[in-house]
């Protein structure tokens, strides 16, 4: 599947190994051939999780800060949920707490990334997993650390930033890298090339790949209103000839990025990612530069060997300031309009993968005149809910530091149709089993049932799951045990292990595809013909093998 570019061995090693579906630096030698890295499980928040609350009084002593953007309910930690002591709970920064409270609202953290990407927590420990976290302050920092009058004990293991990332992996017992990506606004996107560099190079086998930011005091919007970049007028019009900047957010998200032969679920596919810093600007350290922005797309392109026209979207950086849209954009109409029949979709989210629409930017009305391939047409900021059409579905997103450092990563779409829309087969209700901590949970768990139409393929996901064997061993025969334990001449190896190895190879042949033209058993071989010949289930299959062992009274 790996195909490398023609030329004398000094040319393969010194340009890239491309793939149709994968594009890697040509000395990484550890690379499979055909590797994919596919995005499996992401947790990305819904509109209705934020709201727009006028900034507190503290906001304003210092300098005007028109308004921030929080999350509901941010204080609905559990810390008897993942075992924190209480003392050590009030330390950890407000936004580590994030990554794994049981919130009232659905899809918040990173086990709900692992569940939906169809594993279980326990399946990834002790495995090489890694986990990269993208943040830039911590809020709580600075006050816990340096605060006089109400002191904490257990500070430096609960606020710092690095132990986002290593609480993480405490948690979970992962043995991967495990730290946290300060690159400013890019963070996040630097935290997801630093994964899927690992998962090229073959260091990691799974990556939770994370960002969060949370508005916990004044002193950092404070900061950045004096630097000029936050919004004077409460809104972010990005694109827009009104943008003055833009407004401060908590948000929280979370990715698992899997090999393509692991993956249970696929979102999309990862093509490539690759970083640059500005270094050296005339303008100041936070000046973005387009030529900087202009050589990573054309390099970006040039070694994964996609052509920019094929794109079909385009995330933006979109930062709504006077200089920032401006000098994202010249570098994107430099690159990735040249020659195109259709003009470059732009916005500011990819969810619309996972619903098949690309989703409406607001606050866009006239674009801002320095933006010539918006005005011009080569580019087309998306304002009206549209469908994802493209059957290419290759979608780039772009970002950049305010210190400098820029990062642009390429997915390729899953576009995925239910089978009968995702109804079963059947007309017949289900049972559904809810549990939880408090009343307050039950009663979000059964009002996402009923909000949620039925959907077959998410209760098998689920079921499968949680289909773990440890709760099971104490309930009837360890196969397991039978089939590598000492004493393979037992009469219970002899049934129970026989027929297990046989539905073994069955399994296997049908997954090859494999069809023998007959399968004759003998003796209480004829239970394994019968499960090849269809004639009876894997379920009755190892029930009649259980008689048969108790016939025998072994």
């Amino acid at each position: 599947m790996v195909k490398q570019n023609k030329g004398s061995d000094e040319d393969k090693e010194a340009k890239v190994i491309s793939n149709d579906n994968l594009n890697m630096v040509g000395l990484l030698k550890s690379i499979k051939p055909g590797e994919k890295i596919v995005i499996s499980g992401p947790f990305l928040p819904s509109s209705s999780a934020l709201t727009l609350l006028p900034a507190s009084v503290g906001y304003l002593i210092f300098h005007r800060v028109a308004q921030i953007s929080r999350v509901h309910q941010l204080r609905g930690e559990d810390r008897n949920w993942i075992g924190e002591a209480k003392r050590h709970w009030v330390s950890t920064r407000g936004s580590l707490k994030r990554w794994m409270e049981r919130p009232v609202y659905y899809k918040k953290k990173t086990i709900e990334a692992i569940l939906d990407a169809g594993l279980h927590p326990a399946d990834l420990e002790n495995t090489r997993t890694g986990v990269y976290i993208g943040t830039c302050a911590s809020e709580t920092e600075v006050v816990m650390c340096k605060s006089t009058t109400s002191p904490q004990e257990y500070v430096m293991t609960g606020c710092p930033r690095s132990m986002q990332a290593h609480r993480l992996s405490y948690f979970l017992k992962l043995k991967g890298p495990s730290f946290v990506t300060d690159t400013a606004c890019s963070s996040s996107l630097y935290a997801f090339e630093h994964a899927f560099r690992a998962l090229m190079l073959g260091e990691i086998d799974n990556a939770i790949v994370g960002g969060t930011n949370l508005c916990l005091h004044p002193f950092d919007s404070l900061q950045f209103a004096r630097l000029g970049v936050l919004s004077m007028s409460g809104t972010c019009n990005v694109f827009d000839e009104k943008g003055d900047g833009y407004v401060r957010s908590e948000a929280i998200g979370v990715v698992l990025l899997q090999k393509y032969k692991n993956a249970k679920r696929m979102y999309s596919e990862v093509i490539y990612a690759k970083t640059n810093c500005d270094g050296y600007k005339e303008q100041g350290i936070t000046y973005p530069s387009r030529e900087v922005q202009t050589n990573l797309l054309k390099e970006f392109y040039e070694e994964c060997n996609i052509d920019p026209n094929s794109l079909s979207y385009l995330e933006a950086h979109g930062t709504g300031t006077t200089v920032g849209d401006p000098e994202e954009c010249s570098a994107i109409d430099a690159v990735l309009t040249n020659n195109r029949k259709r003009p470059l979709l732009v916005g500011s989210s990819i969810i619309g993968m996972e619903t098949g629409f690309i989703p409406p930017n607001i606050n866009f009305t006239v674009p801002r005149d320095k933006i010539r391939g918006i005005i011009e047409g080569r580019m087309k900021v998306v304002t009206d809910k549209m469908p994802f059409e493209d059957n290419r579905g290759l979608v780039a997103v772009n970002s950049f530091g305010f210190g400098g450092g820029n990062c642009h990563i390429l997915i390729r779409w899953n576009p995925k149709e239910k089978i009968n829309g995702g109804l079963p087969k059947d007309p017949l209700p289900r049972l559904v089993c809810v549990s939880g901590r408090t009343e307050d949970s039950i009663t979000s768990l059964l009002d996402d049932f009923s909000n949620n139409k039925l959907d077959a393929e998410h209760v098998a996901l689920i079921h499968n799951i949680f289909r773990t064997q440890k709760y099971l061993l104490d309930k009837g025969v360890d196969i397991s045990n039978i089939l590598i334990k000492k004493t393979p001449h037992s009469n219970t190896y002899q049934i129970l292990g026989s027929v297990m190895v046989q539905i073994g190879i069955i399994d296997t042949l049908q997954l090859l595809e494999i069809k023998p033209i007959e399968c004759i058993g003998y003796s209480f071989g004829v239970l394994s013909a019968a499960y090849y010949d269809g004639s009876i289930t894997l379920e009755e299959t190892i029930n009649c093998a259980l008689v048969i062992k108790r016939i025998y009274k072994c």
